[in-house]
């Protein structure tokens, strides 16, 4: 790991944020090639996976993003430490909540009749690889930020929490990846077009993730606001989408146990590497 830290530390840190969110997208793909092996996914794994997901967001969201938000704010606003963390957490939420409203996208679980965002004539495929395109631009967006955070010096953001983040979100983007294509190719989609918009999902996270790590890095006083902001990003996407989907059958309390699971990991994993 040490390794790793300082091949990190000695490039470009917009590089180094790319490089972390092109790892983030190859276990997306890794996860959707399972489809080449597997026709049917029993739907208590499907809801597990899910909530293994929502585990790591939300965990994610406060100790590699809200806590150093917090930390930083109470150094560069004394007289107002929680705002700055208030304000991106709240702008956040909203600016999901917009993607939400406008781009079309349905849900893994949900009916397509129970399609969100403007109406469109999109295929049911097209909208389910939306849905998980809107859920992985915060993921993105954190892991950008908290490199350039990083980049910028600061104490309380490391190229070891960076790669944490990193590592954390790779994980859970595994069972999603694979959470994409099976229902595509369970809805008679070939192998190879399943895995496909699989994969494709995630192609989302390297832009957002350079566009996370300039911004900070180019405009260093918005950085508590810019962590803040992906936390409540991912925050509204758990609470929207995933927790949403693992509670429409009867595998709920096998997506509880996998959301705290997902929660745990990536608790270890910043309290050990960040």
């Amino acid at each position: 790991m040490e390794g790793i830290v300082k091949f990190f530390e000695s490039i470009d840190p917009v590089l180094a944020a790319f490089l972390a969110t092109t790892f983030t997208w190859f276990a997306t793909a890794l996860g959707a090639s399972l489809v080449f092996f597997f026709k049917k996914m029993h739907r208590g794994v499907l809801d597990a996976m899910l909530g293994f997901t929502g585990g790591v967001m939300v965990a994610a969201s406060f100790w590699s993003l809200l806590n150093p938000s917090i930390e930083m704010s109470e150094k560069m606003f004394p007289s107002a430490p929680w705002m700055p963390a208030a304000v991106g957490f709240a702008l956040g939420a909203l600016f999901l909540f917009f993607l939400d409203k406008k781009l079309p996208h349905l849900h893994i679980n949900f009916k397509e009749n129970e399609t969100e965002g403007v109406k469109t004539q999109f295929e049911k495929t097209t909208l389910l690889v939306l849905a998980i395109t809107l859920h992985n631009i915060p993921e993105g967006l954190a892991v950008g930020v908290l490199f350039g955070a990083a980049a910028n010096g600061m104490p309380d953001a490391t190229i070891a929490g960076a790669i944490a983040l990193a590592i954390g979100i790779g994980i859970q983007n595994f069972p999603e990846g694979f959470a994409v294509a099976m229902p595509l190719r369970r809805a008679g989609a070939s192998r190879w077009k399943s895995f496909w918009y699989g994969q494709m999902s995630a192609v989302v996270e390297p832009i957002a993730g350079v566009i996370g790590a300039l911004a900070v890095i180019y405009m260093q006083p918005i950085l508590p606001f810019a962590l803040a902001f992906a936390a409540g990003a991912m925050i509204f996407v758990v609470v929207e989408e995933v927790i949403p989907e693992t509670q429409r059958d009867k595998y709920t309390d096998i997506a509880v146990l996998g959301f705290m699971g997902g929660f745990l990991v990536m608790m270890t994993l910043d309290v050990a590497l960040g």
